[in-house]
C-alpha cells in the first residue's frame, strides 16, 4: 500500500472509483453488500500507548477478519523497514503474512487505517475480483474497504500541516470521501463524527458534494435547471452533449435514455417518455426520472 509520498487532490481517478462500486454490487449481490451496513466501530480499532505493539496489531487484524467475515483467515502481521505502508503476501491461505512499516509502532493509531487496505487485499483475493493493472486493482481494493466499512480509517490517517503529512492509500482525500458518501446515503450511516483528523473531515465533506451531484444530473428528477435544459435540448437532438452522463439510444416512438445509477453506477435504460419511476436491477434503489 502507498503513502505519503506527492499527495494528490479532487477526483482523477472517479471513473474507476466508479466502476470498483458497480463490481462489488455485481459480485456480492445488493443482499451481500447490505451486510456491510455498520462500519467498524473505532473502539474495535483503539489502540493504548502501553499496550504491546505485536499483540495490539495481531488483535486489530482479528478485529479486521471478523468485520469482513473471513473466519478461517489467520492474519500474520509483522513490521519492517519498508518505502511503503504495507504489503501483503496473498496465497491459498488460510494463513496471510502482512508486514507494515516500523513507523506504525510508534504511529499506532494509524495501524488499524493501514491493515484495511491489507485484509481487504485478502477478501477481494477470495472473491476473485480483481481489476487488470496494479494500479486500479488498489483504487479496487481502497474503494472496497471505504464502501464495506473499514476504510474510513484510511481517510481519517490524512493529515497535512506545516510539520507533518501523511496519506495512506491510492485514492486522493476527497475520493475517499466520495466513497464514504456513498455508503452514507446507501446505508443511512454517517461517518464524519469518527474522524479525528481535520483534514479528512474536509476532504470528505467535499466528496460528499461531488457524490450529492452524482444525484441531481438529468434525466433524475432532482436535476438542476441548468442540467434539465441541456437534457432537453440534448433529447430534441437525439444525441448527448459530450461529458454528458446519460445517452439516447433509437428513436420515437420506442427512444431510450441510459444513465448511470447514482447507488452502484450501473447503468440504466428507460423510455424517453416524461416523468417516470426507475427500479435499479443491481442495488434496487428506485430512482424518480424525468426523461
Amino acid at each position: 500500500m502507498g503513502s505519503d509520498a506527492g499527495i494528490v487532490h479532487g477526483f482523477p481517478h472517479l471513473p474507476t472509483v466508479r466502476s470498483a462500486i458497480t463490481a462489488l454490487y455485481k459480485r456480492l449481490s445488493c443482499d451481500g453488500v447490505r451486510a456491510f451496513a455498520l462500519s467498524m466501530p473505532p473502539v474495535d480499532v483503539a489502540f493504548s500507548d502501553d499496550e504491546d505493539p505485536y499483540l495490539g496489531v495481531q488483535r486489530i487484524a482479528g478485529e479486521m477478519v471478523r468485520h469482513l467475515r473471513l473466519p478461517d483467515a489467520r492474519m500474520i502481521v509483522s513490521f519492517r523497514e519498508m518505502r511503503h505502508a504495507g504489503s501483503i503476501e496473498l496465497a491459498a491461505g488460510p494463513e496471510y503474512f502482512i508486514e507494515l512499516n516500523t513507523r506504525f509502532k510508534s504511529h499506532r493509531k494509524d495501524i488499524g487505517a493501514a491493515l484495511s487496505h491489507e485484509v481487504m487485499h485478502v477478501f477481494l483475493h477470495r472473491l476473485g475480483l480483481e481489476f487488470p493493472g496494479t494500479r486500479d486493482n488498489e483504487i479496487l481494493t481502497d474503494t472496497a474497504a471505504a464502501y464495506l466499512g473499514a476504510g474510513w480509517l484510511l481517510l481519517d490517517a490524512y493529515r497535512e500541516s506545516s510539520v507533518s503529512t501523511q496519506k495512506l492509500g491510492y485514492l486522493t482525500p476527497e475520493e475517499f470521501g466520495y466513497v464514504l458518501a456513498k455508503r452514507a446515503e446507501a446505508f443511512g450511516e454517517d461517518p464524519s463524527p469518527w474522524f479525528t483528523s481535520p483534514q479528512a473531515y474536509d476532504a470528505y465533506v467535499r466528496g460528499r458534494e461531488q457524490a450529492r451531484h452524482d444525484a441531481r444530473r438529468p434525466p433524475l428528477a432532482a436535476a438542476g435547471r441548468l442540467g434539465r435544459h441541456r437534457y432537453a435540448r440534448d433529447r430534441r437532438t437525439g444525441v448527448a452533449e459530450a461529458g454528458a452522463a446519460y445517452a439516447f439510444e433509437g428513436r420515437d416512438p420506442v427512444a431510450r435514455v441510459s444513465f448511470p445509477c447514482p447507488t452502484c453506477q450501473q447503468r440504466i435504460r428507460v423510455p424517453v417518455r416524461g416523468r417516470c419511476r426507475a427500479r435499479c436491477g443491481l442495488c434496487g434503489s428506485v430512482l424518480e426520472c424525468d426523461t
